[in-house]
């Protein structure tokens, strides 16, 4: 249960200076919805919560913040659909998720909507994540070097097989990445690469034809990543990484 003390920080942020010595404390109506929406991720980070942690009862929102029943929802509904909260019927509100969803279904419908500038978001995509492989090769490569994964080894097998096949092997595909990103032990990192591989995989039904032919190709770069990195050989695992993209960086004209 919230206790009055841990209450207070919410009167400490700057939203509500102006209303210090005012007689009611109560926030005007043009800002409501925002300096609420602010006290709630402040009070988040005031107190170091983590996802899953209760979050004060809308009651308590009220009397702290000064704002009707209604703001408080609407403030919530608002940071629900960000993933910053997460409402639990007959249970309350809690810490949500903090993923980077919202800014995947933001990109694919961009997409569904306009296909030229979901076509340009896809270039973005790609881009990001060609610079998130580049960017972490030095560490995957000094993590990697020396060891030994089966299960790594077993999906570039089965990518492959699938490849030869002339099947897609999307899943295959990102627990390979979720793989090599492990050895960071970063989470931002496993958040943005699962999220920028959702938007990605969200295309690819519409691009099949095009990159069909190069399955075998990526299936083979994959593996010579992996081989690259427990060699220890940076520069041979960054050329890798070339190699992976360089059928989707053809059908896109990056450079």
């Amino acid at each position: 249960m919230m206790t009055d003390n841990m209450m207070q920080p919410f009167s400490q942020y700057k939203f509500f200076a102006e209303l210090k010595n005012a007689e009611d404390r109560r926030i005007p109506s043009v800002h409501r919805s925002k300096a609420t929406i602010d006290a709630i991720k402040a009070y988040i980070l005031e107190h170091n919560l983590k996802p899953g942690d209760p979050l004060p009862t809308e009651v308590q929102l009220c009397e702290d913040l000064g704002v009707s029943r209604s703001s408080v929802r609407e403030a919530v509904r608002k940071l629900e659909a960000l993933d910053i909260v997460q409402v639990q019927q007959g249970r309350g509100s809690f810490v949500g998720e903090m993923s980077l969803n919202p800014m995947v279904e933001t990109l694919v419908l961009r997409y569904a909507l306009d296909h030229d500038a979901g076509a340009e978001s896809l270039r973005n995509v790609v881009s990001i994540r060609r610079y998130i492989d580049l960017g972490i090769a030095s560490s995957v490569v000094r993590e990697m070097k020396g060891t030994s994964d089966p299960e790594l080894e077993r999906l570039v097998e089965t990518m492959i097989t699938k490849a030869k096949a002339g099947e897609q092997y999307l899943e295959e595909d990102i627990a390979f990445h979720n793989g090599i990103t492990a050895y960071l032990d970063n989470s931002l990192l496993d958040q943005l690469v699962a999220a920028m591989w959702m938007v990605h995989q969200s295309f690819i039904p519409k691009m099949q034809d095009a990159i069909k032919q190069d399955l075998l190709k990526t299936a083979k770069a994959h593996a010579l990543m992996l081989e690259t990195a427990q060699a220890g050989d940076e520069e041979a695992y960054q050329d890798a990484v070339y190699k992976h993209y360089e059928p989707l960086a053809n059908i896109l004209d990056l450079n």
